[in-house]
């Protein structure tokens, strides 16, 4: 990758919890770039993961913030501001949870208060970081906003339970905010759908395993790693991809447009 591709650029980036997570390596490889930003959570997630030796490693601050209170994500701007000397020109909206999925709560019988929480949490916390950000006008003209989504938005993946209605509003709202924030400030709003990758959250999903294999048999390039993902989120932050937004962009190998392959068809006849 050139060097310097953030150089000059401020922004925050949300949701590392560990090595592990695309918001981690993502945090990494901006620093790598010449960036400065703020790292943030939320204080429950803070618990779990050690974001504090990310941030003495990129030479920068954490806030803590619950990104579902339109209170919190106020402070966190603000806080940014103050820390940065100015207004961002990027957020990675690295933010996902379903009590469902995690208590394993079949998707024919789902508990609907926690349904909400899904869809508040990992997607309307995206309108109000958005909504909230135009309000305050923190992001620069030509600024790039970024949210991790998954193809189980568009397609049925059983084991994706209510977390595929939150994913498919995730990509409603950048394709509508998108347009707005465009028309704006010429702000770009994007979403990527990655493969399944191995973060402590997506670990988590029961069958994960046997999926991850799956898909890295049905892609072409096989799965693309976080730090992967990490290193195309930086290209979306950059100059290069002015005119690129309103998209959901699939960062997985090949897997979103592969009907079948060599690969899959083995398996199926050695059995």
């Amino acid at each position: 990758m050139p060097e310097n591709l953030l150089l000059g650029k401020k922004g925050i980036i949300t949701g590392a919890l560990d090595e592990n997570s695309i918001a981690w390596q993502t945090a990494l490889k901006a620093k790598e770039q010449g960036a400065t930003f703020v790292l943030t959570n939320a204080p429950i997630a803070m618990r779990m993961g050690a974001i504090n030796e990310l941030a003495a490693a990129c030479d920068t601050i954490v806030v803590p913030a619950d990104a579902t209170s339109v209170e919190d994500i106020e402070k966190l701007y603000d806080e940014s501001k103050e820390f940065l000397g100015g207004n961002v020109d990027f957020i990675l909206h690295s933010i996902g949870m379903s009590p469902n999925v995690r208590k394993g709560r079949a998707y024919g019988d789902l508990n609907y208060e926690w349904a909400q929480k899904s869809y508040d949490v990992s997607a309307l916390s995206f309108h109000k970081m958005l909504q909230v950000a135009e309000k305050k006008d923190f992001i620069n003209e030509w600024g790039s906003v970024v949210a991790l989504s998954y193809i189980a938005a568009q397609r049925a993946f059983p084991f994706y339970s209510d977390m595929s209605e939150a994913k498919a509003i995730l990509e409603s709202i950048a394709r509508n905010y998108g347009q707005r924030y465009g028309q704006l400030k010429k702000v770009r709003v994007n979403t990527i759908s990655q493969s399944p990758t191995k973060t402590t959250a997506g670990s988590g999903i029961n069958g994960f395993d046997d999926f991850f294999d799956f898909a890295d048999m049905m892609s072409p390039l096989g799965n693309a790693s976080a730090e992967a993902c990490a290193e195309y989120i930086i290209t979306l932050f950059s100059d290069y991809t002015r005119m690129v937004t309103m998209q959901n962009l699939f960062h997985d190998g090949g897997y979103s447009f592969s009907g079948i392959t060599p690969m899959i068809v083995d398996k199926f006849l050695s059995k």
